[in-house]
């Protein structure tokens, strides 16, 4: 496969990008072109040393596993020639080790997948020279659709990052408690992708039988089971030059799991009753309400299929954790009910700030749509929410709403408490306080705009 043109958006550091991966070097190659670096995306450590011995580089990011010439043998060969080239390696968990020995081998940094795109961007622009310390840059062509609320800073910096990764071929598994709105990111950023004139085809795995899964997704032929009067496309067919949304793709069996595995390595696949391979052209967009890895170390889901579904990871927080869009969804939908009629009493605002809201904007939907009917569309009072939301704002002092600013507090405490007991590790940190790794990432990037000392010195 020949090397990649270059990309020609930007005169600034040119980026060799080495990966066997299509999504993951669609994603490097996108991401660090909107930042304002020139890449050149190659598939292999072989393609990587032809372009070093006619290119200028600035700097080489490669994989560590790789066909043939590996990315540590690469970095090797490369270092002969260009001793002081930075090269960063980008690693699966199980490669860790050999990422840290390559640090004496003369690879200035390793990232571990899922990439996350704060330490890259700052990673390379450390090794290039590149003196601002800006952070992540919004795709300013992408605008949000009118469907959706995002007036925290947590999901302003998730669609900041959906911004950028739509533009990708990568893969993405968006994690998340269930009702937060995973399938409404897969939409946005399916609708922001080159692939939005295409398909986008949802599969929710949990609420279609095991049985009926494979041909669901894959298809079958007339005759392959009893009761398959009539060839049947699958939904991955259907989605052919668009994107497929595998929705709970941890309650898929062991078995269909290295099906798809073998689609997201090479986009083939068979449908039910046949031998002959079919091909699709489609982006795949992961969700899961639980924790893959936990799930992997456990036996119960691939390990290599994590990875591929994993190269980029996006969380969405829970609604309790970015208050600032609980009032602004509970209008919204309110809106869409009563059709713009309903307005809240004084009450309401407190009684929906004071709840935890376990079930997440579902939750917040459910309750907004009650009220509506309870109140006929007119004014929304108190006693016209469920009576678990009023049972919790009622714990509160007589007219005080929660202290928003207190609990933040408490929060930003308890932040960098762990992150000092863990050296400032991020994986070690997120774990301590029960959140995701990404989660934690938004929550440091806001304690770094409010000017805490949250980066080692």
């Amino acid at each position: 496969m020949p090397a990649e043109a270059p990309s020609k958006s930007s005169p600034g550091p040119r980026i060799l990008i080495v990966d066997d991966d299509d999504g993951q070097r669609s994603l490097l190659h996108s991401f660090l072109s909107t930042q304002g670096f020139t890449t050149i995306p190659v598939a292999s450590g072989e393609q990587a040393l032809a372009v070093l011995r006619t290119e200028q580089i600035s700097m080489m990011i490669s994989d560590v596993r790789m066909p043939g010439i590996s990315g540590l043998e690469a970095l090797r060969r490369a270092r002969k020639e260009h001793s002081t080239l930075p090269v960063l390696l980008v690693t699966a968990y199980a490669d860790i080790r050999e990422a840290v020995g390559a640090m004496r081998d003369g690879a200035v940094n390793y990232l571990s997948k899922p990439i996350d795109l704060d330490e890259l961007l700052a990673t390379v622009q450390q090794a290039t020279g590149v003196k601002r310390a800006a952070p992540l840059k919004f795709n300013e062509d992408k605008q949000l659709p009118a469907f959706v609320v995002a007036e925290s800073p947590l999901m302003q910096a998730v669609f900041r990052d959906a911004s950028l990764i739509a533009a990708s071929e990568s893969r993405v598994l968006i994690t998340g408690e269930s009702g937060v709105g995973k399938e409404v990111l897969a939409d946005v950023i399916h609708n922001w992708s080159p692939r939005a004139a295409g398909p986008l085809v949802k599969v929710n795995c949990a609420a279609i039988p095991e049985t009926l899964l494979e041909t669901e997704l894959f298809g079958h032929e007339k005759g392959a089971f009893t009761g398959a009067i009539q060839q049947r496309i699958g939904r991955f067919e259907e989605a052919n030059g668009g994107t497929i949304f595998l929705d709970e793709v941890s309650e898929m069996s062991p078995q269909l799991q290295a099906k798809l595995l073998r689609v997201t390595q090479d986009g083939r696949f068979q449908r039910v009753g046949s031998n002959r391979a079919l091909q699709t052209d489609t982006r795949i967009l992961a969700a899961t309400n639980c924790n893959l890895e936990e799930e992997v170390q456990k036996g119960r889901f691939r390990s290599d299929l994590f990875y591929r579904l994993n190269v980029v990871e996006m969380n969405i927080p829970s609604l309790c954790e970015r208050q600032e869009d609980i009032l602004p969804l509970a209008m919204k939908f309110v809106s869409e009910f009563a059709q713009g009629k309903a307005r809240f009493s004084s009450g309401v605002a407190d009684c929906l700030r004071g709840y935890k809201w376990p079930g997440n904007v579902r939750e917040l939907r459910n309750a907004m749509e009650r009220a509506a009917l309870l109140s006929r569309g007119e004014l929304i009072l108190p006693e016209h929410l469920p009576t678990r939301v009023r049972t919790m704002a009622q714990e509160l002092p007589a007219g005080e709403a929660p202290d928003l600013e207190r609990l933040e507090e408490v929060e930003q405490q308890a932040i960098m408490q762990a992150l000092r007991k863990h050296s400032f590790n991020r994986t070690e940190t997120a774990k301590a306080l029960g959140i995701s790794r990404r989660a934690l990432l938004y929550k440091l990037q806001r304690l770094r705009e409010l000017g805490c000392e949250v980066d080692p010195k």
